[in-house]
C-alpha cells in the first residue's frame, strides 16, 4: 500500500452525514476517492461539490451487492443510521450491515486493502454501565424495533473481526456515539436535526418522555478526524474504539439550548418515549486518548451554532425553490 503518499480509498455510504464529510477531508489530503452510495439516504447535495474534482468519482450501487474494483483503503459507512429510516426497511438494514461487511471484507482481502468498519454507540443496547467502555458487551433487545440496526452491527463487528483472525486482514472498528453537524438530513428523526428545524420553523419541539434521558453530542468535525486517527494506526490496532464526545446532556436541556440559539417561538411538548429507547449514553473515551491521542475539541454551542446556520440556508434553498425534501 502506498502509505505516506496519494492513496486510492472507498468510501462507502460516501454521499451521506458523514460519508460526505469523510470524503471533503480525503480529497484535501490528497488521496483519491471513490464514494459508492445507493442513495436511500444519502443525497448528490452533500457531494455537489466534490463532482469536478478529477480526483473524486461517484459509483451509483448498493454494498448488499458485491462491488469490483480497486482500493488501498476501504472506509464502510452505508447503512441508514436513524430510526426513522433504519426501521423503514429492517430487513434490508439489517442485508446491509451484514451482508454489506462481507461484501466489503470479500473485497478488502482480494485487493489487500485495510477496511475501516463504522460501528455504533447502539451495540451497548440501553446500557447498564455507565459511560460505557469498549469492554462491555452491551445489554440488547435481539427481537425489537432497533434490532435489525443494533444486532446488524454487532454482527458485522463479529465479520470483521473474524476476518481478522481468519485471513490476517488488516481492520479497524470505530463506534460512533451521537454525532451532529451540516448535511444531516432534516427528516432523518434525530434529535439534534429534529430540534433545530423544529425550532427555525417556530413550531413545537417533540420530546420524548420527560426528557430526562441523557446523550453525548460530538461535532461531525472532531468525529471524521477520529476516523483518521484510528485508520492511521498500526496493524496491532484494531479496535472497537469509542468516538464520541463525553459530556453528557439531558434531551430538554438541548431542546432549550436550541431554543436560545435560534430565537425561537417555539414550545416544548412531550411523547411517550419509543421502545428500548436507551436512557442514557456516554461514551468512555480512555482508548481513543491514549491510543489514538484523540480527544474531541469543538463544545456543544460552537458546534450547534454550525448547524442551525446549516438548516437555515437549507430551509431558505427548499422555500424558495418549493422542494418538498
Amino acid at each position: 500500500m502506498r502509505y505516506g503518499s496519494s492513496r486510492k480509498v472507498l468510501v462507502t455510504g460516501g454521499a451521506g452525514f458523514l460519508g460526505s464529510h469523510l470524503c471533503d477531508r480525503l480529497i484535501s489530503q490528497g488521496h483519491e476517492v471513490l464514494c459508492v452510495d445507493n442513495f436511500f439516504t444519502g443525497t448528490r447535495r452533500n457531494i455537489a461539490h466534490l463532482l469536478d474534482n478529477p480526483r473524486f468519482e461517484l459509483l451509483r450501487h448498493d454494498i448488499t451487492h458485491p462491488l469490483y474494483v480497486e482500493a488501498d483503503e476501504i472506509y464502510n459507512l452505508a447503512c441508514p443510521a436513524s430510526p426513522i429510516h433504519y426501521q423503514f426497511d429492517p430487513v434490508q438494514t439489517t442485508k446491509t450491515s451484514v451482508n454489506g461487511a462481507i461484501n466489503m471484507l470479500g473485497l478488502a482481502k482480494r485487493v489487500k486493502a485495510k477496511i475501516f468498519q463504522a460501528s455504533t454507540s447502539e451495540v451497548y443496547g440501553d446500557p447498564e454501565l455507565h459511560p460505557q467502555p469498549e469492554s462491555y458487551w452491551g445489554r440488547v433487545n435481539p427481537v425489537g424495533y432497533r434490532s435489525c440496526y443494533d444486532e446488524g452491527k454487532r454482527c458485522a463487528e463479529t465479520l470483521f473481526f473474524d476476518y481478522h483472525r481468519q485471513h490476517k486482514l488488516e481492520i479497524k472498528v470505530a463506534r460512533i456515539f451521537n454525532t451532529y453537524g451540516p448535511r444531516m438530513h432534516p427528516n432523518d428523526g434525530r434529535v439534534v436535526s429534529n430540534f433545530i428545524v423544529q425550532a427555525l420553523k417556530n413550531e413545537d419541539i417533540t420530546v420524548y418522555g420527560e426528557g430526562l434521558q441523557t446523550r453525548a453530542f460530538c461535532y461531525v468535525d472532531d468525529l471524521i478526524r477520529g476516523f483518521l486517527s484510528l485508520m492511521e494506526t498500526g496493524p496491532d490496532v484494531t479496535g472497537p474504539v469509542n468516538i464520541g464526545n463525553p459530556e453528557e446532556f439531558t434531551i430538554i436541556k438541548l431542546a432549550e439550548t436550541v431554543i436560545r440559539l435560534t430565537g425561537s417561538k417555539s414550545k416544548i411538548i412531550t411523547r411517550p418515549l419509543p421502545p428500548d429507547d436507551p436512557r442514557q449514553r456516554r461514551p468512555d473515551i480512555s482508548m481513543a486518548q491514549n491510543v489514538l491521542g484523540w480527544t474531541p475539541q469543538i463544545q456543544l454551542e460552537e458546534g450547534l451554532g454550525k448547524a442551525i446556520s446549516y438548516f437555515e440556508t437549507f430551509l431558505s434553498a427548499d422555500k424558495s425553490s418549493g422542494a418538498v425534501r
